[in-house]
């Protein structure tokens, strides 16, 4: 059974919103990817921040203001079912808990928070691969395999 079955309207985003937060490294920034779930059309806002020395500080925000110190470097975007946190020259001194926590205007059950902890040396590089670049790959793959496909039916007949 669903778990995310609505009880009632006022309950029916509580299974809503974030997946899954990631890390990795793009280069000399880092990437902070969070996904989420929509399961409303209403618009969404969200904040990302670091906790480190036991203190909260927020990076990039449609919720609150961020700190001078990382706005400069931060930049975030948005895809479908995806918030993207870009930190350029990341360093071991932006290490600590990060953050994302997501709101849709107009829901009722609070916002919805994942964190992450982001250590430099534990890091992997940011899949290098473009979306675009993988789908070539895979429609060649699936071009080559064609005549294997076709040969196996003429065997069959």
């Amino acid at each position: 059974s669903n778990p995310c079955l609505p009880l009632s309207v006022l309950q029916a985003a509580h299974c809503q919103m974030i997946k899954d937060l990631s890390a990795c490294l793009l280069g000399q920034s880092l990437r902070v990817d969070c996904r989420y779930e929509n399961k409303t059309s209403n618009p969404l806002t969200y904040e990302f921040s670091i906790t480190k020395d036991n203190r909260k500080h927020v990076i990039h925000s449609t919720i609150s203001v961020s700190e001078n110190i990382y706005r400069s470097r931060a930049n975030v975007t948005m895809h479908k079912n995806l918030v993207c946190l870009y930190l350029q020259s990341f360093t071991t001194s932006d290490e600590g808990v990060y953050m994302c926590e997501l709101k849709a205007t107009n829901d009722y059950t609070g916002n919805q928070i994942k964190n992450i902890t982001v250590i430099k040396d534990k890091l992997e590089k940011c899949a290098g691969f473009s979306l675009l670049i993988q789908n070539t790959s895979w429609l060649l793959l699936l071009l080559l395999s064609l005549p294997l496909l076709q040969a196996v039916d003429f065997v069959s007949l």
